[in-house]
């Protein structure tokens, strides 16, 4: 990395870091919530260690790594909030993604070392859909704690992506990309319609359009679904001839206009 992509990553880190201990010294009411739903859903019964998770794989990146891929799933599940992980993506989904960059190496991107991972909020929940129970069942402090994590979140990832691309841009390398994985409940009634409405405000501004253009939505990892959506649109008739990346703009910005509407006319 550039000094200016390493200290636009340094300041995001060490005030994401610190954010997540603030709300984790306010949310010993959390897991009974967590606890509850998981039950409501039948949930098999495991160990709540963590729940409002930092991503301690960003504490691994070195300024001689290159970032080429922001990642952004919905929220920590099962694996993630473990203590002996603490990291992003590392149950099956991850897996998944992580086997998917191995055998696609014409991307150039090593999903472990090349990509960092975010989350619209870092609120855990056995199951993403639990969130709305969670936070139906902890009355306005909960409420308030998942919007407010992701006001934060969508912000501040948004910011993180555009002094990267701005600074790869000025360097002459590598654009950084955002790929937005799990759009279900981006919508009206879902849990994370907030993150959906900050990230389109942010991208919206004229300064951040350049950037924008780098921004894909995508199907989820888990079961195969980002592979098995790609699949049947490359080989659709109009898009048989693309390249494997440009079939994956091509989806992704597909997606994107769904989602968020042509935001920078």
């Amino acid at each position: 990395m550039t000094d200016d992509e390493w200290n636009a990553f340094c300041t995001f880190r060490e005030n994401f870091k610190n954010q997540v201990a603030i709300w984790s010294k306010n949310t010993d009411f959390l897991s009974p919530l967590q606890k509850s739903a998981a039950d409501f859903y039948k949930t098999p019964e495991y160990p709540l260690e963590t729940p409002v998770v930092y991503n301690k794989a960003l504490d691994d990146v070195q300024k001689n790594d290159s970032i080429n891929l922001i990642v952004i799933g919905d929220n920590p599940g099962k694996d993630e909030q473990l203590l002996k992980n603490n990291r992003y993506l590392v149950g099956q989904a991850g897996k998944i993604a992580e086997g998917y960059f191995k055998k696609h190496a014409e991307l150039g991107i090593d999903f472990r070392k090349n990509a960092i991972i975010l989350n619209k909020t870092p609120v855990h929940s056995a199951k993403t859909n639990h969130l709305k129970k969670i936070a139906r069942d902890g009355g306005e402090k909960t409420s308030n704690l998942i919007q407010q994590s992701q006001v934060y979140m969508a912000q501040k990832t948004a910011e993180l992506h555009c002094k990267l691309f701005e600074a790869c841009r000025k360097a002459g390398t590598r654009l950084p990309e955002l790929w937005l994985v799990g759009y279900s409940e981006l919508g009206a009634k879902g849990i994370f319609q907030k993150y959906q409405q900050e990230l389109t405000a942010f991208y919206a501004r004229p300064e951040n359009k350049e950037a924008y253009n780098s921004v894909y939505i995508f199907q989820h990892f888990s079961m195969n679904r980002f592979s098995i959506d790609l699949a049947q649109f490359h080989n659709q008739e109009e898009n048989k001839n693309l390249s494997l990346i440009e079939a994956i703009h091509k989806l992704g910005e597909k997606h994107k206009n769904e989602i968020f509407g042509n935001i920078t006319n």
